[in-house]
């Protein structure tokens, strides 16, 4: 028997190499989404990155807020007695808009994390998916939020200077906002899922675009047609197959605004109404199941 053979097995030892120790908080989950819901946000707008990150996004709000301004300006110098237009059907006008901002910003936020390979680091921190989808989601929305909401702000406050009704300008101001968030979670939802397919960050753009324009092209013809032959039900029902022509059904019921559909034919009854309510909130958290699902796998990977 050798000498080594007659002694127990040493004890395992951890050895204080010299690194200093973290005793500060421990934030946790809530510090974790928080901090990705700001960093998404900022980024949103170019906020923490590149002068040249800032430039499209902070166009895209000057062309969002541009006309609403002019309005106002024409309504105070002519003296009349209304906004030329509602607030609900400013949003739809400016969709191309709104639909150039998400095309830029929905791969921004999630595409060059797939691409890059950082979404185990993010996992590797007390966060979880839901945690990732719930920010980028929200922050998505958020920046949507701001960029359809600004303008109705610049006509809200440019109509109580020119001094019209109060009461029918604040109601009006109040469904247009209900209405530009419902749009900006529906927008935020498809092009996040659309964005999450593919790491490249090119391909999500052209994807994103190819979606809401080609979907809007679509139904507006089909519209285009079924008015053309006296089919005014059907108009109101294909609007469920596009995007904003959802958004624009939907208000035209539940917040009284006028329709852009041809001939102003959008949901007639509250049976329609009520459709086109459900296919909106199915479709945002389809969207968001969707992001959850592509996430859980991202976790593993």
């Amino acid at each position: 028997m050798t000498q080594l053979e007659g002694r127990p097995p040493a004890a395992d030892v951890i050895h204080d190499i010299g690194y200093r120790h973290y005793d500060g908080p421990r934030l946790g989950r809530g510090y974790a989404r928080k901090s990705l819901y700001v960093q998404s946000l900022r980024s949103a707008y170019g906020l923490g990155r590149s002068a040249k990150s800032k430039v499209l996004p902070m166009i895209l709000l000057a062309v969002m807020c541009g006309p609403a301004a002019i309005m106002v300006a024409v309504a105070i110098g002519t003296k009349a007695t209304k906004l030329p237009i509602e607030y609900t059907q400013y949003v739809i006008i400016m969709q191309a808009v709104i639909g150039l901002y998400l095309a830029a910003q929905a791969p921004q936020s999630v595409s060059l994390d797939l691409r890059f390979k950082t979404t185990p680091l993010y996992f590797s921190r007390p966060i979880e998916a839901v945690d990732y989808v719930a920010s980028k989601f929200a922050a998505l929305t958020t920046a949507l939020f701001i960029l359809t909401g600004t303008p109705l702000l610049v006509m809200y406050i440019g109509a109580l200077l020119a001094k019209f009704d109060v009461s029918d300008q604040s109601a009006g101001f109040a469904k247009a906002m209900l209405a530009a968030l419902l749009l900006s979670m529906l927008f935020s939802g498809i092009g996040l899922v659309i964005a999450a397919l593919t790491p490249r960050r090119g391909f999500g753009v052209a994807a994103v675009i190819a979606v809401f324009t080609l979907s809007y092209g679509a139904v507006t013809s089909v519209q285009g047609v079924a008015s053309i032959n006296g089919n005014a039900d059907v108009i109101g029902w294909l609007g469920l197959f596009s995007p904003i022509t959802l958004i624009d059904g939907a208000q035209t019921w539940w917040l009284g605004a006028t329709s852009s559909f041809p001939e102003g034919a959008g949901p007639k009854d509250a049976v329609v109404g009520t459709v086109y309510l459900l296919v909106l909130l199915a479709v945002i958290a389809g969207s968001f199941g969707l992001l959850m699902r592509r996430y859980r796998k991202a976790v593993l990977s």
